[in-house]
């Protein structure tokens, strides 16, 4: 009888350990055929302070950008040199607007 009681006792507390460990989880790239470009959003971060800006690094068509803000409100990005363009139609830039629409 006590024997049962330690080996229930030993399988709770196993359990409980097993469901108190968390993996890490790899964020997969969020991908879209949009337009006739293949584009994918590999990191982005909305902006605390200006809620229509988002932070992202970006792929179009297996070419990976560097992290650029994105405008939503004024429809354009800037890059990190400080080099302002507007959105190309189906581009990256509608994507992560029309997609994270609020």
């Amino acid at each position: 009888m006590a024997s049962e009681v330690i080996r229930l006792t030993v399988a709770l507390l196993l359990l409980a350990l097993s469901l108190a460990v968390a993996l890490p989880v790899q964020a997969t790239p969020l991908c879209r055929n949009y337009g006739n470009r293949a584009i994918c959003i590999l990191s982005i971060k909305r902006s605390a302070k200006y809620h229509w800006q988002y932070l992202a690094t970006v792929s179009v068509d297996g070419i990976a950008r560097p992290m650029e803000v994105y405008n939503c409100r004024d429809r354009f990005r800037i890059q990190k040199d400080g080099t302002v363009l507007s959105f190309e139609p189906h581009g990256a830039g509608e994507l992560i607007c029309n997609f994270f629409k609020r």
